[in-house]
C-alpha cells in the first residue's frame, strides 16, 4: 500500500520531508510503511504549520476540515478556521492567456480596461478589476494556470492515506475513504466556477424577497453568465470594504452610528436564519473577507464557493434543538441529536443524556444574551464524537457557518442578543413546519389523505376480521430483557406455592391435634407440625440468602 502512495503522486517525497521537519509521529510511521499504532492527530498548531509548508492546496484542505466540528474538536477548528492562503498572484502575463482563451471573443472587443494588478489571489484563482464595453464594472476571477493538474496529484495523495488507516478503529469509525473521497470532490467542485456562478444567481433570488428583512439592503453581486465558463467568472463589481473594516457614518438612522450597527447586525443574522431555517441553501463561508460594508450602506454577500444545504427535517430539529437550548432541556437535546445521526446508536443513551445535562449546566445563572449558540453546538459535536454517534457532515458546515456568522456579528456589535435576532422568526417558522408556504394547500392534502383513509378503512377492516375469524393472525412480539422478569416471576410463583403448602400443613396439623383421640393421631399432628416448621424454616433461609425480604 505504501508503493501505492509513491506511485501515486511525486509529491510523496516532500510530504515525507515535511512531516518530519514538523514532528508529527505517527504520519512518519505510517509514511515508512512501518507498523502504526492508533492513529493520532498531532496538535493544532503542528497540524497548521503542516498544511501550510504543503502549500495552497493543503491550505484549502485545512479550510475545508475547519468546517468539519463534527470531525475535529473546537481547539482544531478554531487554528483551522485562521487559514490563509498567502501566496503571491500570478503575472498578468500568465493569467491573459487563460482569459482569452475562455473567451468567445477577442479580449479586445469585450473589456474597454481591465487591471492587470490583482485585486486579491487566493491558492485557487485570482480577482482583476475590469470595465466592459458597454462601462459596466466587474470582477474578473480567473483561474490559477496548472492548478487543476496540482489539486489532482494531492487528491490522489490523501486519498491514498486515507486507504492507509482505513482498516484502523479510527479509519472505520469516521469511514476515512468516504472521507477523503468527500473533500476531493469539494476541491474538485472548486474548480468549476459555472457552478460557484449558479450557487451565487440561487442566492441572490433566495434573498430577493423575504417577511423578515428589507430585501434591498442585501446584495449578490449578478452574474455575467455570456462570459462565465469553468475557469472564468465575471460578475458585478460592488464597491465598498470587509463589514468589519466599514466606516459607519448613521446616514440611514439620522446620524445614529450605533442604530445602524444594530440594524447592519439585524440584517445579516436575519438574512442567515432564513438561509438555514427556510431556503434550506446558506452561504457557508461568511468569513469578514466575504461581507461588505458598501459605500451606499447595503450590505453584500461575496464568495459563494463553498454553500450548505439543509433539508426539510433536518430543519426542523435544528430549530427544535435551539428551543432545547434555551430550556436547557439536556433530554430533548438528547432525543434530537439521535433524531438528526447518521448512525443513531450511543454506547449508553443515559451517557449522552448526563453529558448534555453537564453542559447546559453552565449556562443556568446566565441569561439568554450571555450563551454563545455556536459555542453549545460545537459541544454537541464533541458529545456526539465521544458517544459514537456520527452526524451528517452537512451539520458540521452548519455549525461552522453559525460559529463564523456569531463571531463576526459579535465583533461589529458586541451587544448582540442572537435569540433576540430569532425570535421574530419563530412563529413563521413552526407555522411553515405545519403548514407548509401555502396553508390552502396542505388543508387540501390532509382532505386527500383523510378521504384516501376513509375509503380503505372498511377494505382493511374486513381483511383483519376474516384473519381472526379464519384463525390465521398472529401476533410476532419481542420483548427486550423478558428472560430475567420471567425467571423472577417463577422463582415468586414457587416460593408463593410453597408457603401455601407449608400453611395448609400447619393447619391440617392443628385440626388434627384438636380432635386426636389417639397416640396414632397426635404422632400424626406432630409429625405434620414438624415438617411444616421445616419447610418454613427452609423457605425463610431461601428468601434471606436471596437478599430480596427487603
Amino acid at each position: 500500500m505504501f508503493s501505492n502512495l509513491v506511485q501515486n503522486s511525486s509529491r510523496q517525497g516532500e510530504i515525507l520531508e515535511v512531516v518530519f521537519r514538523n514532528g508529527w509521529d505517527y504520519m512518519k510511521t505510517l509514511l515508512t510503511g512501518n507498523q502504526t499504532d492508533e492513529p493520532s492527530l498531532p496538535t493544532p498548531a503542528v497540524l497548521r504549520n503542516i498544511l501550510i509548508d504543503l502549500g495552497p492546496v493543503y491550505i484549502k484542505l485545512g479550510q475545508l476540515l475547519s468546517t468539519r466540528p463534527d470531525l475535529l474538536p473546537a481547539e482544531y477548528i478554531e487554528t483551522l478556521s485562521s487559514l490563509q492562503a498567502k501566496v503571491p498572484p500570478v503575472p498578468w502575463s500568465e493569467i491573459e492567456p487563460i482569459i482569452r482563451k475562455e473567451l468567445k471573443q477577442p479580449l479586445e472587443d469585450t473589456f474597454a480596461k481591465i487591471n492587470p494588478q490583482a485585486v486579491a489571489a487566493g491558492s485557487i484563482a485570482q480577482t482583476h478589476r475590469a470595465t466592459l464595453k458597454n462601462g459596466l464594472e466587474v470582477a474578473l476571477k480567473v483561474q490559477r494556470p496548472g492548478i487543476d493538474i496540482t489539486i489532482e496529484q494531492d487528491i490522489a495523495v490523501f486519498t491514498s492515506l486515507a486507504e492507509l488507516v482505513r482498516f484502523t478503529e479510527f479509519g472505520e469509525q469516521y469511514d476515512i475513504v468516504a472521507l477523503a473521497d468527500e473533500f476531493g470532490t469539494a476541491l474538485m467542485a472548486e474548480l468549476n466556477f459555472i457552478q460557484e456562478a449558479t450557487y451565487t444567481d440561487e442566492l441572490r433570488r433566495n434573498l430577493s424577497q423575504s417577511r423578515w428583512f428589507n430585501p434591498q439592503q442585501i446584495v449578490v453581486p449578478q452574474i455575467q453568465w455570456q462570459l462565465t465558463t469553468k475557469k472564468l467568472m465575471v460578475m458585478e463589481w460592488l464597491d465598498g470594504v470587509p463589514i468589519l473594516l466599514g466606516n459607519l457614518k448613521g446616514t440611514n438612522h439620522g446620524g445614529d452610528i450605533e442604530a445602524e450597527r444594530q440594524a447592519i447586525t439585524t440584517l445579516l443574522c436575519r438574512a442567515f436564519f432564513q438561509q438555514f431555517y427556510i431556503d434550506g441553501f446558506f452561504h457557508a463561508d461568511p468569513h469578514p473577507g466575504n461581507l461588505f460594508y458598501l459605500n451606499d450602506g447595503r450590505l453584500a454577500l461575496l464568495d459563494c464557493g463553498m454553500i450548505g444545504r439543509l433539508d426539510p427535517r433536518t430543519q426542523q430539529n435544528l430549530t427544535e434543538m435551539l428551543l432545547a437550548i434555551v430550556d436547557l432541556d439536556a433530554d430533548r437535546c438528547s432525543q434530537l441529536t439521535l433524531k438528526l445521526a447518521e448512525s443513531a446508536q450511543p454506547q449508553s443513551l443515559a451517557q449522552l443524556e448526563n453529558d448534555y445535562a453537564r453542559i447546559l449546566r453552565k449556562y443556568y445563572n446566565l441569561s439568554l444574551s450571555q450563551i454563545n449558540f455556536s459555542e453549545v453546538f460545537y459541544e454537541m459535536m464533541q458529545i456526539s464524537r465521544n458517544n459514537k454517534i456520527r452526524l451528517p457532515s452537512n451539520l458540521g458546515l452548519y455549525s461552522k457557518t453559525l460559529a463564523n456568522l456569531e463571531g463576526v456579528a459579535r465583533t461589529f456589535d458586541p451587544r448582540l442578543n442572537l435569540l433576540e435576532q430569532i425570535k421574530p422568526l419563530m412563529t413563521d417558522l413552526f407555522r411553515r413546519q405545519l403548514l407548509g408556504d401555502d396553508p390552502t394547500q396542505a388543508l387540501l392534502r390532509t382532505a386527500l389523505d383523510i378521504k384516501s383513509l376513509s375509503l380503505q378503512s372498511p377494505r382493511q377492516l374486513e381483511i383483519l376480521l376474516d384473519r381472526v375469524t379464519s384463525e390465521t393472525l398472529k401476533w410476532n412480539l419481542t420483548l427486550k430483557d423478558i428472560e430475567p422478569l420471567r425467571r423472577s416471576l417463577d422463582d415468586s410463583a414457587n416460593r408463593l406455592s410453597f408457603s401455601v403448602v407449608v400453611g395448609s400443613l400447619i393447619i391440617g396439623a392443628a385440626i388434627i391435634s384438636g380432635n386426636a383421640q389417639t397416640a396414632e393421631l397426635s404422632f400424626l399432628s406432630n409429625s405434620l407440625f414438624a415438617g411444616a416448621s421445616f419447610l418454613g424454616l427452609w423457605l425463610l433461609i431461601s428468601i434471606l440468602r436471596s437478599g430480596r425480604l427487603k
